[in-house]
């Protein structure tokens, strides 16, 4: 069902547009390249397992342990958005 000038299936073609958008962007943050052979973090060499598995390694598994486990700070005020104030 369309609503006003829009045609069948524009709702549908923008959420697919949006998904796509997201993927595009979380590929583009992976890593890449060359890893490194110590941890720019604290310097402990990097096995050589953990640099084949994962192209552009920079930490040792320590280390993005604790980068991991640190909260993720969001751009958006959730709390103002239309749709947390519909509990």
């Amino acid at each position: 069902m369309a609503g006003g000038w829009t045609r069948d299936g524009a709702i549908q073609d923008q959420i697919d547009d949006t998904v796509t958008d997201a993927v595009l962007f979380a590929r583009s943050r992976l890593l890449g390249g060359e890893s490194e052979t110590h941890c720019q973090e604290c310097g402990e060499e990097i096995p050589d397992a953990r640099r084949q598995a994962l192209a552009g390694v920079r930490t040792c598994v320590q280390c993005q342990s604790q980068r991991d486990s640190r909260p993720v700070r969001s751009a958006f005020n959730r709390r103002g958005s239309k749709d947390s104030q519909l509990r």
